[in-house]
């Protein structure tokens, strides 16, 4: 369930908002005069975002780089028989 509280609970109920944010590892939403104003969460749900979204910059980096290479005429494109050919020579120590 998203725990939405108005900011001043931050100072008023602190240990209410603790308990939320470090024993049941929920996020806690601040409002100020109704609109929103920050998220609370713990040091462990924090970096568990960032690595996420570390990771899927690195994927984003990754799929931009594949469209690149697509887009650029000299890439090479082999069919699948091709690439068998070529895993076979591998595979039996040909060049």
């Amino acid at each position: 369930m998203i725990n939405i509280r108005p900011v001043s609970d931050l100072r008023n109920k602190y240990p209410e908002i603790e308990d939320l944010v470090l024993k049941e590892d929920e996020a806690v939403y601040l409002t100020k005069n109704g609109y929103g104003s920050m998220v609370v969460m713990s040091l462990e749900k924090y970096s568990k975002l960032m690595s996420d979204a570390e990771y899927n910059e690195y994927v984003e980096r990754a799929l931009d780089e594949a469209d690149r290479e697509a887009e650029d005429p000299n890439t090479k494109y082999y069919t699948h028989e091709e690439m068998k050919e070529m895993a076979r020579r591998i595979i039996d120590g040909e060049s």
